[in-house]
């Protein structure tokens, strides 16, 4: 008998060989948690590029990335595989070997014509690795902007597109990454509120302190989200005037959560929920909401199959294509996603990581940390895994602070071997449920999913190599012209910590 899937999958592939294939523009911001979208609910920061993608086309309630930190992140949608299949490139800083396959690439075979502006793969040094470019595509950065918003990049993405577009090949379909550098610190301290918004309209999230500095900092953060939808805002115009809006396949979604305490770099849900809105106006129609648990290695393999690209066999991840061109639900196409983590920045002695891996599902998250001696943040007194900002500096001077306590505990204290959280009660995973009796079946049969998915994916922690991933070089974050790392790409003795 046929199944649903396979029906589904030749279904989308038939529409897809009917037609031209699909642009791909693929916008993913850095740093950005699931809520902070205006159609999410967010009150304060303003996206109506987003929302109109969304509007346009789907948007995905329950989106996972594969990793809390950019790096394995980035690298985990390029290749449809978790980074803990991925070796060097399943880290922070590190390589990004050449025999893993990534879908630009496949692409780019297959006549696309393919590049990218601002952040791609890594920070990574792909250079070293044999890459000629990096693995999102050859760089179009030739335009940079002085609008005052972030002084880190200064790129004008829209104009870069503008530019890439002009120089597609006639007949071509594309493929672009816009990778805004927004909104990753550092921030432009007090930009949000000078820019109108109010201190009391932000809704602060429950894993941080209620202050005006915690306050004015998410308004700086939500500045930044504003300027990477402004970017996006003129891309789609520009689409709408060469009239390739409705063959486009539009998708927009964060690299991983917000820069804050609890959130960026942490198996938690404000880590690894993002925000996800895709469209492709000629193939299905608007309005919808997804709640399916989707996950970021999902993308590879729903970009290869609309463009009709065979799908490698070594991909994990499954296409999403069939549930965006289906009338009606196809019904849940997984019952969880997985996420994890290993080494962020140099924020213990000897480039240790802090390894975990997450299993999610519509109710619960579900945490396994293998080595609960070490710290989640970092060693104290930097708290390296934490990126500096007021919202940390507050919490690090106010730790005695009997309503910070218990925050600052969360953000940077250690975390047992097992934690679980029900997530409809408590997305800000604040009360561990994983030695409450009445959640040990919950418990067990999580920890046994995440077990058995772990091990078919010969993840080295759960085959007695974890330690493997504490071997793997780290490079210093230098020029992103260079593969985001010095030319030598050697290590900077700067950041060792003994």
């Amino acid at each position: 008998m046929i199944s649903r899937r396979t029906f589904l999958g030749a279904s989308a592939a038939a529409a897809v060989a009917q037609s031209r294939r699909p642009n791909i523009l693929f916008a993913i911001a850095d740093d950005q948690s699931w809520t902070s979208t205006s159609a999410a609910g967010d009150r304060v920061v303003k996206t109506p590029a987003f929302d109109r993608v969304a509007r346009l086309g789907a948007l995905f309630s329950n989106a996972f990335s594969a990793s809390p930190g950019c790096a394995p992140s980035r690298a985990a949608i390029l290749t449809g595989r978790y980074p803990w299949q991925l070796e060097e490139a399943g880290t922070h800083a590190s390589l990004f070997p050449k025999k893993y396959t990534v879908y630009t690439d496949l692409l780019a075979s297959a006549g696309y014509f393919v590049g990218l502006t601002g952040k791609g793969a890594g920070p990574c040094n792909f250079k070293a690795s044999g890459w000629q470019h990096n693995p999102a595509g050859p760089a179009f950065d030739e335009k940079t902007a002085d609008d005052g918003d972030k002084a880190v990049s200064g790129n004008d993405y829209a104009a870069n597109f503008a530019e890439f577009l002009k120089r597609r090949p006639e007949g071509k379909p594309f493929c672009f990454w816009y990778g805004g550098h927004e909104p990753h610190r550092p921030y432009n301290v007090g930009s949000g509120a000078a820019s109108g918004k109010k201190l009391p309209d932000v809704q602060v999230p429950p894993f941080l302190p209620d202050s005006p500095e915690v306050r004015s900092d998410l308004l700086d953060y939500y500045h930044e989200i504003e300027r990477f939808d402004r970017h996006l805002g003129r891309m789609l115009k520009a689409l709408d005037d060469a009239g390739e809006l409705s063959n486009t396949l539009v998708v927009v979604t964060a690299d991983n959560g917000m820069s804050f305490p609890h959130a960026k770099a942490q198996v938690t849900e404000y880590g690894i929920h993002m925000p996800l809105a895709v469209c492709w106006t000629g193939k299905f129609k608007g309005g919808r909401t997804i709640g399916d648990v989707t996950s970021f290695i999902d993308f590879a393999p729903t970009f290869l199959e609309a463009a009709g690209v065979r799908i490698p066999a070594a991909v994990t991840g499954r296409s999403f294509l069939p549930t965006l061109l289906s009338d009606r639900p196809a019904g849940a196409r997984r019952t969880y996603v997985q996420a994890g983590r290993e080494r962020h920045s140099h924020a213990r002695p000897d480039n240790l990581g802090y390894p975990s891996r997450g299993l999610r599902t519509q109710d619960y998250l579900y945490i396994r940390n293998f080595k609960p001696e070490r710290w989640p943040a970092g060693d104290p007194g930097k708290f390296y895994d934490i990126d500096n900002g007021p919202t940390k500096t507050f919490m690090m001077a106010h730790r005695d602070d009997l309503a910070v306590r218990p925050l600052f505990e969360a953000g940077f204290g250690k975390h047992p071997e097992e934690e679980l959280y029900d997530i409809r009660r408590d997305p800000g995973c604040l009360k561990n449920l994983a030695a409450a009796p009445a959640q040990a079946a919950v418990k067990s049969k999580l920890r046994a999913d995440l077990e058995a998915a772990l091990i078919a994916q010969k993840d080295p922690r759960m085959l007695g190599a974890g330690d493997v991933f504490e071997s793997y070089p780290r490079h210093s974050p230098m020029h992103e012209d260079l593969g985001g790392f010095a030319a030598s790409g050697a290590y900077n003795p700067a950041f060792q910590r003994k």
